[in-house]
């Protein structure tokens, strides 16, 4: 050994690398420690100073099987790259490292710079080829010994969960009796809580409404505290989503015994660290399913149906139906767009959304199209399906109170018991805090003092749970079904009146409505909505729904009273055409009378032409001015001091003038142009203009 090290090596500092893979290997495996603090006393025998002898344990603790985390090994192989470590000592070749990466790493660059390895077994030089080969070996086998206890400790794992002897925590509601096999909790408590948890998500279909459920009933839930001085213990406390969701994916609760549920998946970061997250597989990926392992809470098709329920109720994908929430659009979750087959959602407009619509517009935010594929007012649309469902439940409605009745009595005495089992195990800590009082010395004040405390203390709790049930009672609004039972049996007997009741939800219509209805397909194809609906159980059927029509369309003039105003208006002014219409009693679409100014918005709208109301003998102004050579204007001096004859008529460009000339009045009127100096003559029309415009 010492043959290999030279002068030049004993010039540089000599570098002990420490590591352990865990922490409880540091505190409960000290001879490793030890044995590799002791390489420093080796180093000073082999000639280096004391002071040129430096320790990194840095990674003490932590896994050798990649260098991203272990800090101290990194110093090691920069310092080692520039030649300032004269050899690198470890107690064995794992120590360094488990990753052949980076051992051959820290090989090459030992052999670029001269550096020696040295551990229990001799000292080797990597840039020598028989060392480094043997070097190699050692790390081959470094990383081969992890596979082989790995392989080992999962084999035996493995071969125990295939006979369900694998034991793990159980979660709140099991136990494991005296010859390791789980058991349902004898705590009735415990077992009450579980079961209105599964009842509660039965009757809302979501986490949350379990959790709300408990919350208004005032009751609370266990959870087992594992390991510390509380190990073992029950905790009660309130219900959160998060807890609802791990009891519901449970399928413990179900009697199955379950290996290989959640699994490992690395994946390399940004900043080149290796990261693990635990990762959650689909039921038939599961490699151990023992089904009537023990005794379940549920059924496995309970559990399964309750997986569907809970991925459907994830607002961030495309699936059919979502849980059902608060709002006015009732076919929410339910619908599908016939154009695209995406899911139709829902947008509410107005003063605090009491206006809410359908829409899809996926194809154009896809890109594949430029309008939606549809935007419909939801009002007549959950009115026809509302209307066909409650058709449908016509000859059921007397079993489907009778089956309401019953399950609000269960839920109530159900609840009930949840709380007399609190009172009861309140009463058993007072119970018990009273015994170790009265068995205490009395002599030891200072013990029996405390236990007086505690007394009281389960004392106060006592009352204190009897009052918040008495309080319970008094706000529950299920009390003492039994008077009511009548009531409850005729408001089921009406189910149309118990459906549009004031004080039925949007919430509770949803529910009933998924009850029967899986999904619908909906088009929409000019002023029709086709409704496709699938109900539970295979059967469909097609409902075609009218929509309303638009203000402007819903006021406009009815398309006979435009006929009757363009058949009137061939031989009609718009004054006959109105005297006509209200002498007949026809009125607009809002109950108005018929005016001037509606006629004239029907022919302007309809296009319907003005009527030629001028007669063969009559000229129009423009045709007397073109005449006679003057302007408009003198004509109409003429007409105002009656020296021409005139006939005055209204139409809807405004109102017309038409002359009469005999041959008198004509040649009186041209001598009066001709003698006149004032009028300013115009260039005259050989050829009169016979029929012209105003």
């Amino acid at each position: 050994m010492r043959e290999k090290i030279t002068h030049q090596h004993l010039t540089k500092p000599a570098y002990l690398y420490l590591r352990q893979s865990t922490m409880g290997q540091v505190r409960h495996h000290r001879e490793s420690t030890e044995r590799q603090y002791a390489l420093k006393d080796k180093a000073c025998q082999l000639g280096w100073a004391t002071d040129h002898v430096r320790i990194l344990d840095g990674d003490l603790g932590i896994s050798g099987t990649a260098m991203t985390l272990r800090e101290d090994f990194k110093t090691l192989v920069a310092d080692v790259s520039m030649a300032k470590v004269g050899a690198v000592f470890a107690l064995e070749a794992s120590r360094l490292s488990r990753s052949n990466t980076d051992w051959h790493r820290l090989l090459e660059l030992c052999a670029l710079t001269g550096t020696l390895i040295i551990d229990e077994d001799g000292c080797y030089d990597p840039a020598d080829f028989n060392d480094q080969l043997l070097l190699g070996l050692k790390g081959t086998m470094s990383q081969a010994e992890l596979h082989f206890l790995r392989a080992r400790l999962q084999g035996g794992k493995l071969n125990k969960a295939k006979k369900g002897e694998l034991r793990s925590p159980l979660p709140v509601g099991y136990i494991y009796d005296e010859i390791g096999r789980p058991v349902i909790d004898p705590d009735a408590e415990v077992r009450g809580a579980l079961t209105v948890l599964f009842q509660a998500f039965q009757d809302t279909g979501s986490a949350y409404g379990v959790m709300d459920h408990f919350r208004r009933q005032g009751l609370l839930f266990p959870k087992r505290s594992y390991g510390g001085v509380w190990n073992g213990k029950l905790l009660w406390g309130r219900l959160s989503h998060s807890r609802v969701l791990g009891v519901l994916k449970n399928p413990a609760y179900a009697g199955v015994y379950v290996y290989g549920r959640y699994t490992s998946r690395k994946h390399v970061a940004a900043d080149g660290q290796i990261h693990s997250t635990t990762v959650c597989q689909p039921i038939e990926a599961w490699p151990i399913v023992l089904k009537d392992h023990h005794e379940g809470y549920i059924s496995w098709e309970t559990y399964v149906r309750n997986q569907q329920v809970v991925t459907n109720n994830r607002t961030n994908t495309h699936r059919l139906p979502s849980a059902a929430r608060e709002g006015l659009a009732l076919l929410q979750g339910l619908l599908i767009c016939g154009r695209c087959a995406r899911h139709v959602t829902i947008r509410y407009k107005g003063n605090g959304g009491v206006y809410p619509l359908y829409e899809c517009n996926r194809a154009k935010m896809d890109g594949f199209s430029t309008t939606h594929c549809l935007l419909i007012p939801s009002p007549d649309i959950d009115a026809a399906v509302s209307q066909r469902v409650l058709e449908i439940f016509q000859p059921a409605q007397l079993t489907i109170a009778l089956h309401a009745y019953e399950e609000l009595a269960q839920r109530a005495t159900t609840v009930d018991r949840q709380w007399h089992l609190k009172i009861e195990r309140a009463e058993y800590e007072a119970h018990l805090a009273q015994r170790r009082y009265e068995e205490v010395d009395p002599a030891n004040r200072l013990v029996a003092a405390t236990l007086e405390q505690r007394w009281n203390s389960a004392l106060e709790q006592v009352d204190a749970v009897k009052q918040a049930y008495t309080t319970h009672q008094q706000a529950r609004d299920t009390q003492d079904l039994l008077a009511h039972r009548d009531a409850v049996l005729a408001l089921g007997q009406d189910l149309p009146r118990l459906w549009n009741a004031p004080t039925t939800s949007s919430k509770d219509r949803k529910r009933m409505l998924r009850l029967v209805i899986k999904d619908i397909t909906i088009t929409k194809v000019a002023k029709t909505v086709t409704l496709q609906i699938r109900w539970h159980g295979g059967a469909t059927e097609e409902l075609l729904v009218p929509l309303r029509p638009k203000a402007s369309d819903q006021w406009r003039h009815d398309p006979a009273l435009v006929e009757q105003v363009r058949a009137l208006a061939q031989h009609s002014t718009d004054e006959q055409i109105v005297a006509h219409l209200n002498q007949a009693g026809v009125k607009t679409r809002k109950g108005n009378r018929i005016t001037v100014s509606a006629i004239r918005w029907i022919r302007f709208m309809h296009a319907i032409p003005v009527p030629t109301l001028q007669r063969p003998e009559e000229r129009t102004v423009t045709e007397v001015a073109e005449l006679f050579g003057v302007s408009r204007y003198v004509v109409y001096y003429w007409i105002e001091r009656q020296y021409i004859s005139a006939r005055k008529l209204a139409n809807p460009k405004g109102v017309a003038w038409f002359l009469t000339l005999d041959q008198e009045t004509e040649h009186r009127l041209r001598q009066w142009v001709e003698q006149s100096t004032r009028i300013i003559k115009q260039p005259v029309s050989q050829s009169p203009i016979v029929g012209g415009a105003l």
